[in-house]
């Protein structure tokens, strides 16, 4: 299935799309999709329901991140080799593990704002992973699909000024307002298939400057998830973000940062796509 929240930020509705693309509301059964919700089998009682919630209207209706607000935005760099090699860093022996602001999340298609004083905001889209359950200390990678949720797009905004050259500080780099788009859906685990086959690809101002593919991670989802528990409890509705290929602006290629004016299409098979307009702070 595909969940998402509509509407103005703050007031956002929880629907449902239907197989045939058709939204139902999903307020019979909840306000809200978050931790509690994903915790309490609410994707279960969304499919049992699904044929009786009714049809909503979202015509032109602002479309929110798919989540409410995490109570962890967890992320991994450098976790695709060629975007390691582009950067000039080394492939990790372990998962490159930093932390971004939960306010950064917003909605897929939400204006980005350039920080002020900033000359390298950067883009990355990244396969965003949503739990379902409590993480803690799995025994093997092969426990982390029972608390997987689902699936969505993340564009992992950075400002590389900021994270590599102000003290080396990656968080710092990373949580700038706005520089999480999230969305448009949460594609379910259980529809997602696998997680290690999907293409991405993002474009500047039409130009393609990503286009990767999940399969050549480093360090694929369900290890992440293992690794990441062996350090820290994740609970039900947090998200962590795995990475971006290479076609970055940092890396050794001539493409510009952002700029305000630009636009920014990301997209990920099976997952949707998000079109962003950049702004000035």
């Amino acid at each position: 299935m595909r969940l998402l929240r509509v509407g103005d930020p703050g007031t956002e509705v929880p629907v449902v799309l239907d197989e045939a693309g058709h939204a139902r509301d999903l307020r019979p059964l909840t306000s809200q999709i978050n931790g509690d919700f994903l915790a309490g089998g609410g994707v279960a009682r969304v499919r049992d329901a699904l044929t009786g919630l009714p049809e909503l209207d979202i015509t032109g209706l602002r479309i929110g991140a798919p989540v409410a607000r995490p109570g962890a935005l967890v992320c991994i760099g450098l976790n695709y080799s060629d975007h390691a090699a582009e950067t000039a860093a080394e492939p990790p022996s372990e998962p490159v593990v930093f932390m971004k602001n939960t306010n950064t999340v917003i909605g897929p298609n939400d204006t980005v704002l350039v920080p002020r004083a900033s000359v390298k905001t950067d883009y990355e889209v990244e396969l965003a992973v949503v739990l379902g359950a409590t993480a803690r200390y799995l025994e093997s990678p092969d426990d982390a699909a029972a608390v997987i949720a689902g699936y969505a797009i993340s564009n992992d905004v950075s400002e590389r000024e900021f994270q590599i050259e102000r003290g080396g500080q990656w968080t710092k780099g990373k949580s700038c307002e706005t520089f999480n788009p999230l969305g448009p859906w949460l594609v379910t685990a259980d529809e997602m298939g696998d997680p290690q086959a999907l293409g991405l690809r993002l474009s500047v101002n039409g130009e393609l400057r990503q286009d990767g593919n999940t399969k050549n991670m480093l360090f694929g989802v369900h290890h992440i998830i293992w690794y990441l528990s062996q350090f820290m409890v994740l609970e039900p509705g947090d998200v962590v973000n795995t990475g971006t290929p290479a076609g970055v602006a940092l890396g050794v290629n001539d493409f510009e940062y952002l700029r305000a004016g630009d636009t920014i299409e990301v997209g990920i098979d099976r997952l949707g796509v998000q079109r962003q307009w950049v702004g000035q702070a």
